[in-house]
């Protein structure tokens, strides 16, 4: 089987960390993001990873650390079905289609098991919802897929389970996606599956599951990580910590200087921080340099930035140099619908 990875999008959320890396780069527990997901991948998957940002990174990583993997690049952003049907020369039967920033337990091999006992044409995973009314929720009625419901009140809402961004499909579902335009396979392919009355299912699943497109998912999905390792932080090479951890990962090579609690936060390699610094809820890209008595809190640091001692900052975003050409001012690329 094929498993597509959708790793085309910039990522501008996340950014100024993502003005110098792909999304899919950005560490959890010093490692890649996607490294978790391809690990979740039955052994023998053919994985292809639809990319167009910074695809020579991915390109890179899959050679240092000798992961078979296709890297296919998308000339222009195509949409999640558009990726889809990009990749098409490489899909021989059923495939997965699944996201690179989300995080969760979802176990690859009962939710292709569960495709195949429905008889399914497409199966997508579920996740259960309090907030209803900010997703798309489904109509579900015995697994079968009749509808989805935008943003719901929640008492008119049909489940509370929403699409949980990994998708089982068979191959003739291609023939539905016109090649080389920008297709949404939530907002297009789907509704019209459903028109056709194609045997659609949804898979639900427990555990946890992480959208990992801001600040605080991606703090929650590190932090969720180091629990279910049963870590209250993780340290990198070379490190030289003299102040408190919690609930954090300190990259490689870094110094953190006395008296200092880095908390609920993400340190890239190479970073200094200084004496009696506080860190919270916040991301500090690599090279970084942080004085002595400086406060953060709830803040995004780009890579190479340099804050200065005794220095007060909250809930910004900080890059003080040019946003690297062509970056966009808003989201787009494999955008998928909750």
């Amino acid at each position: 089987m094929q498993a597509i990875i959708l790793a085309g999008g910039y990522g501008t959320r996340l950014a100024p960390l993502t003005y110098t890396r792909a999304k899919p780069m950005l560490p959890l527990l010093n490692k890649p993001m996607i490294n978790y997901l391809i690990e979740t991948l039955p052994k023998g998957t053919e994985i292809i990873v639809a990319a167009n940002y910074r695809k020579e990174q991915l390109e890179e990583y899959f050679e240092e650390n000798d992961i078979n993997a296709i890297v296919n690049e998308e000339k222009k952003p195509l949409g999640t079905a558009g990726a889809v049907k990009n990749a098409e020369k490489y899909i021989d039967g059923p495939f997965l289609v699944l996201n690179s920033d989300i995080i969760s337990s979802l176990n690859i091999r009962k939710f292709i098991q569960y495709h195949k006992e429905k008889k399914a044409k497409a199966t997508i995973s579920l996740w259960p919802v309090k907030n209803v009314e900010e997703f798309g929720v489904v109509d579900i009625s015995h697994g079968r897929i009749i509808r989805f419901v935008e943003k719901p009140l929640r008492h008119e809402a049909p489940s509370n389970l929403i699409n949980a961004g990994a998708y089982c499909m068979e191959q003739d579902i291609l023939d539905y996606i016109e090649p080389e335009k920008f297709v949404s396979m939530e907002m297009e392919i789907f509704p019209k599956i459903i028109e056709d009355g194609l045997p659609f299912y949804g898979f639900s699943f427990d555990g946890f599951w992480i959208d990992v497109g801001r600040r605080e998912s991606y703090i929650e999905a590190n932090k969720s990580l180091l629990k279910r390792r049963n870590l209250i932080n993780l340290f990198g090479k070379n490190c030289n910590v003299e102040g408190v951890i919690k609930e954090s990962s300190v990259g490689d090579e870094c110094k953190i200087g006395k008296n200092s609690l880095i908390k609920s936060s993400i340190i890239y390699d190479n970073v200094e921080i200084g004496s009696n610094a506080e860190i919270q809820n916040s991301i500090i890209g690599s090279n970084v340099e942080i004085g002595s008595n400086v406060i953060l809190k709830n803040v995004i640091v780009g890579d190479d930035e340099i804050i200065e001692r005794n220095a007060v900052i909250e809930n910004i975003k900080i890059w003080n140099k040019p946003v690297p050409k062509g970056y966009p001012k808003k989201q787009i690329g494999n955008v998928v619908k909750r």
